[in-house]
C-alpha cells in the first residue's frame, strides 16, 4: 500500500506530493512547525490525509516539547488549524487530539506524550479501516464493466491509505468487476494527471487521462457509466465541497443521466455547517495557474482567480459513500443517522473564511 503519511522514530514521514509522478521522495520531519508548513505548501493534501498528518504533527510537536508538553500544546494546535480552511477533516482531528489531552492534562508529561502519539496512531489506523469499508459499500454501487471518471485525487495519496474515491474502485476491482477510469488532469494543480494517474497504473487499473473540459464530450457519447469523487467538507443537507471543477462535473453528470456519487470517511461531515454556502472556499496562489513548475503560461500581470475548491449542491448528488453505510436523499436525516451512531456531532469551524 502506498505510504502516505507516517510515524517512524520519533518523526513524521511523508511522501512529497508535488514531486510524483517523476520523482517518489519521503520527507523526514522532526519539527511539528514543519508540518504544519507540509501540509500548507501542499506537500500532502487530500482532507483524510490532511487530519491523519495535523494528529501526527500535534503528537510530534509534544513529543519534543520542553518541560511541560501542557503549556505549548494549545499554540501548536493553533498552528495546524491555520493551514487549510476548507478540509473539516483538519479540524476533526484537531478537536479528538483537544478531547485527548483534557483527558490526560493532570497526568504527568511522559504520560500525556504517550497517551496523545497513541490517540494519532489510532487516528491514522481507523482512517484505512474506514476507507476499506467505505470502499466495500461504494463497490455494490457500481456495474461490472463500469467505466468510472473520477476528478482530482481521492486515493491513497490523499488518506492515510487506500482512498476514498479510489478505494470505491479499488474495492470493485477487488470484487471481480472488470471496471476501468477516466481521470480528469484537475488543473491548476494536476492532481489528476500526476497523482490519481500514478496511483491507478501502481494498481494496474485501466485508466485514461483527459483534460478537464473533456468530460461532457465523453458523458455523451455514452463512455461514462458513474462518477465518483472526494469530499473536503459535506455539509448536514448534503451539500458537498470537492476540488474546483466538481461541481461542473456534477451538472454534467446530472444532464445526462450519470449516477454522481461521493465518497468520504464520517470525519468529512460537518453536521454544524448547514449548507454549502457556510463552507470556507480556500484560494490559491496565482502562480498555480500562471505557471507550470518553472515555465510561465501566461503574461505577466494578468488578474487570476484561484479557488481551489467549489461546492456541489446535494440535488446534483446521487448517494454519499461512507464506513458505516451509503447515505441518499434527504441528506439531512441520512448523513445525521450515519454520524452520530459513530461520533457526536462536530463543532463548527470557520477558520481562514473566504480568504
Amino acid at each position: 500500500m502506498i505510504r502516505t503519511v507516517e510515524w517512524h522514530n520519533g518523526t513524521v514521514v511523508m511522501i512529497d506530493q508535488r514531486l510524483l509522478p517523476t520523482q517518489e521522495v519521503y520527507r523526514v520531519y522532526r519539527d511539528y512547525r514543519e508540518v504544519a508548513r507540509g501540509i500548507k505548501d501542499m506537500v500532502i493534501r487530500g482532507a483524510p490525509a490532511i487530519g491523519v498528518a495535523a494528529a501526527l504533527g500535534i503528537a510530534l510537536g509534544v513529543q519534543r516539547a520542553r518541560g511541560n508538553p501542557a503549556r505549548s500544546f494549545e499554540h501548536i494546535c493553533t498552528t495546524f488549524a491555520a493551514t487549510r480552511p476548507t478540509a473539516i477533516n483538519l479540524f476533526w482531528a484537531i478537536e479528538r487530539m483537544r478531547r485527548r489531552f483534557a483527558q490526560l492534562r493532570q497526568d504527568a508529561p511522559a504520560d500525556i506524550r504517550s497517551g496523545l502519539l497513541k490517540e494519532a496512531l489510532a487516528i491514522h489506523r481507523e482512517d484505512i479501516a474506514a476507507n476499506r469499508a467505505l470502499g466495500k459499500h461504494g463497490a455494490t454501487l457500481i456495474p461490472a464493466g463500469a467505466q468510472i471518471l473520477t476528478h482530482c485525487n481521492a486515493g491513497a495519496l490523499a488518506t492515510a491509505g487506500y482512498g476514498t474515491a479510489l478505494g470505491v474502485i479499488r474495492a470493485a476491482k477487488e470484487a471481480g468487476k472488470h471496471i476501468s477510469v477516466m481521470a480528469t488532469e484537475t488543473r491548476p494543480f494536476l492532481q489528476g494527471a500526476r497523482l490519481t494517474a500514478w496511483e491507478l497504473k501502481k494498481e494496474h487499473i485501466p485508466a485514461t487521462l483527459i483534460t478537464d473540459s473533456m468530460a461532457g464530450h465523453f458523458m455523451k457519447i455514452g463512455d461514462i457509466s458513474c462518477v465518483v469523487v472526494g469530499a473536503d467538507r459535506i455539509a448536514a443537507n448534503g451539500d458537498v465541497a470537492n476540488k474546483i471543477g466538481t461541481y461542473t462535473h456534477a451538472v454534467l453528470a446530472k444532464r445526462h443521466g450519470i449516477p454522481f456519487f461521493v465518497a468520504a470517511p464520517l470525519s468529512t461531515v460537518d453536521l454544524a455547517c448547514a449548507g454549502g454556502d457556510a463552507i470556507p472556499i480556500e484560494s490559491r496562489a496565482a502562480r498555480e495557474i500562471t505557471h507550470i513548475g518553472d515555465r510561465q503560461l501566461a503574461p505577466s500581470g494578468i488578474g487570476v482567480a484561484n479557488p481551489a475548491f467549489d461546492v456541489t449542491p446535494h440535488q446534483l448528488v446521487t448517494a454519499i459513500i461512507t464506513e458505516r453505510g451509503i447515505a441518499r436523499a434527504p441528506f439531512r436525516t441520512s448523513l445525521r443517522r450515519l454520524v452520530l451512531g459513530t461520533r457526536s456531532a462536530p463543532r463548527r469551524h470557520t477558520v481562514g473564511a473566504k480568504t
